[in-house]
């Protein structure tokens, strides 16, 4: 009798109910990796995890009001454009994640404090290959250089490696070089699929103004 065929990894991970997914691929909230203390201020930080559909209202319009601060005039520069309204879409999808940044109190945020930091990813397809895609990652100006980026990426991370995923990938303006160089520090180099550089008709060789980065799990 011929056996059932395998769910496919990523369609039945996303599947999953967020307990589920706590359960199955985060550290418990007590572990290191999702908890922070800030040695100059003394203040205390959780990550948690929540999906497009569990975030509650506020912390989501935190977390796009981050964008809008960090990023909205790199977005406007660029050849994607700064829409809040399709940026908004976008933080929506049904399969995007969210690792949320505040201050704690016993391993978990503290009632109404305030999303300090975040980083949202999707596990999905690109090119064929089960992939982690880190959308964004944002943190308040008191906080950049602390080392809680890094530790968000870590974190999502080792849920991609849970998870079974080939690598990570995300996308960055090249004009961004402080992220460049962070996600440089972290292991990430140019992706395969990353846009190149191409001479138009009349010689002149036009430049992507982002480039794909990724770093392998596997």
């Amino acid at each position: 009798m011929p056996s059932a065929p395998c769910p496919l990894l990523i369609e039945s991970t996303n599947a999953l109910p967020l307990p589920s997914l706590k359960a199955s691929y985060l550290p418990d909230r007590t572990s290191p990796s999702l908890n922070y203390h800030h040695a100059q201020t003394g203040v205390s930080y959780s990550i948690t995890l929540e999906t497009s559909t569990t975030i509650p209202s506020p912390d989501f319009t935190a977390c796009f009001d981050l964008i809008a601060r960090t990023s909205a005039t790199a977005y406007a520069a660029s050849s994607v454009g700064w829409s809040p309204a399709k940026k908004r879409k976008e933080m929506a999808l049904p399969d995007l994640r969210y690792l949320l940044v505040k201050a704690s109190s016993g391993g978990e945020g503290k009632a109404g404090s305030p999303v300090e930091g975040f980083l949202s990813f999707m596990l999905t397809y690109e090119d064929g290959r089960e992939v982690v895609y880190c959308y964004e990652i944002h943190l308040a100006s008191g906080l950049c250089g602390s080392g809680l980026g890094k530790q968000m990426m870590e974190v999502m991370e080792g849920i991609g490696k849970r998870v079974g995923v080939e690598k990570v990938m995300l996308t960055v303006f090249v004009e961004n070089r402080g992220a460049l160089k962070f996600y440089e520090r972290l292991g990430y180099v140019e992706d395969e699929y990353s846009p190149r550089p191409r001479r138009l008709r009349n010689g002149v060789v036009k430049k992507p103004d982002y480039t794909i980065l990724s770093k392998p799990l596997l």
